[in-house]
């Protein structure tokens, strides 16, 4: 059971669904980009669950931040996919995305009904254009490497098949400890006759994970996407990886002990790699969120979206733990 307190909200208040919510940048960030967004007085609270936690816990939740008057929404990570699954009746209506992917990262309310969203796709296509750039995968023929079949790795599957052929990897490797993962994203592809070459692996261990990377192709992208190094300790893969030469390595992850990051710089000259943590990602996920609950624009790019950048940049030179 959650130690949240389900206390009601005494003004208007904005929510964390994760696994370990107060080490993260955003109990910081938030009030900061509250009174630069005008959106007054509004507090930031996290609700921590365990992985796959029980439905009754989930539906909890969102029966909380339903009926709660001042509570006026949530950002979901982690618990994406288990979250709607246990509770989706009890949303008035959820968008395209969250339909299409059987997940919520955005609980907002409008007009006294209880809405979710998916903004994974957007979130993780605008971190991936900030550090590869849109001729990258024709000009070198690299494929992508997902180590993890959560919501968001399926979340990123999705957006690369919305892009033009040019600017699509050759192929795509997914990796997953359990079997489960991988068919519910295979079977998401298969309804949507995914138009990239995409390989399943199941990989229960890290050894078996390092092979899958070994054999991928000259400036490939490795992608650890899996809590690993943010919300359990440890990297998908071994010390015994090699990555890919002239390659990326990208972690969704920007806090915690970020093992898979110390593997891909430890390797960075002698593989001529571009390291990559998810602090960009954070940002786009957060403010895409914060743009949907509070129902105002924030931009993508821009000075708008460089201000925000710099305020939550401040907070981080200063933060003790990533």
């Amino acid at each position: 059971m959650t130690p949240f307190d389900f206390r009601p909200a005494d003004r208007p208040t904005f929510y964390f669904i994760g696994v370990t919510t107060t080490k993260s940048s955003i109990m910081k960030v938030f009030p900061l980009w509250a009174q630069h967004l005008g959106l007054g007085d509004c507090p930031i609270r996290g609700i921590d669950c365990q992985w796959h936690d029980d439905p009754e816990v989930y539906r909890k939740i969102v029966n909380f931040l339903k009926k709660d008057e001042l509570s006026q929404g949530a950002l979901v990570t982690t618990h994406k996919l288990d979250l709607l699954k246990a509770a989706r009746d009890l949303f008035d209506g959820l968008g395209p995305y969250a339909r299409q992917l059987d997940e919520v990262s955005s609980i907002s309310k409008r007009n006294g009904k209880l809405l979710g969203h998916a903004k994974d796709p957007i979130t993780s296509g605008l971190s991936l254009d900030a550090f590869v750039p849109g001729d990258y995968w024709a000009r070198t023929g690299g494929e992508i490497c997902i180590l993890g079949a959560g919501g968001s790795s399926l979340a990123l599957t999705i957006s690369l098949m919305q892009r033009p052929n040019e600017e699509r990897p050759t192929k795509i490797h997914v990796t997953n400890r359990s079997e489960k993962r991988l068919a519910e994203m295979q079977k998401v592809h298969d309804e949507i006759a995914y138009p990239i070459p995409i390989e399943y692996r199941l990989c229960p261990t890290a050894s078996e994970n390092d092979q899958v990377v070994a054999q991928l192709k000259p400036h490939s992208l490795v992608i650890n996407a899996t809590g690993l190094g943010k919300d359990a300790p440890g990297s998908p893969l071994s010390e015994a990886a090699e990555f890919p030469e002239n390659g990326l390595a990208w972690d969704f992850n920007y806090r915690g002990d970020l093992v898979f990051l110390d593997q891909a710089r430890a390797q960075k000259e002698a593989k001529q790699l571009h390291v990559e943590d998810g602090w960009v990602y954070f940002i786009h996920g957060w403010t895409q969120v914060i743009a949907e609950v509070f129902d105002i624009d924030i931009p993508t790019s821009g000075p708008g979206f460089e201000e925000l950048s710099r305020i939550a940049a401040e907070t981080r030179r200063y933060s003790v733990s990533r």
